[in-house]
């Protein structure tokens, strides 16, 4: 399974972006999909996913992030609004497929940074 995020950047305080991920190359049908993110020193966290239909969020970004998923295309984006300096990491894309994650892959990461 190949997968790739796209969308990272730097912007300020209050701002937005939008985040985006196509994940390629699986045999079986789509499970779930997420957006995990290590801020320098921290440990990867999950900030949101997507398990059937329904969003889940990290309580950090409740209120400020929104996922969407085409699960048809494999596709996934993470709308990330009012970010806050804290937000600063590496965003990485997850996907797995089939029963009891039978395939699945991240994708490299892309960085998001907030300036204050």
């Amino acid at each position: 399974v190949h997968v790739v995020e796209s969308g990272g950047g730097l912007v300020q305080a209050g701002g937005s972006l939008t985040l985006s991920c196509a994940a390629s190359g699986n045999t079986f049908s789509l499970n779930a999909m997420g957006w995990y993110r290590q801020g320098p020193g921290s440990k990867r966290e999950l900030v949101a996913a997507i398990f059937g239909g329904s969003p889940i969020y990290a309580d950090s970004v409740k209120g400020r992030f929104n996922i969407s998923r085409d699960g048809y295309n494999n596709k996934m984006s993470l709308q990330m609004n009012s970010l806050k300096p804290e937000d600063t990491a590496v965003y990485y894309c997850y996907a797995s497929f089939g029963p009891m994650a039978r395939e699945e892959g991240w994708g490299p990461g892309t960085q998001v940074t907030v300036s204050s």
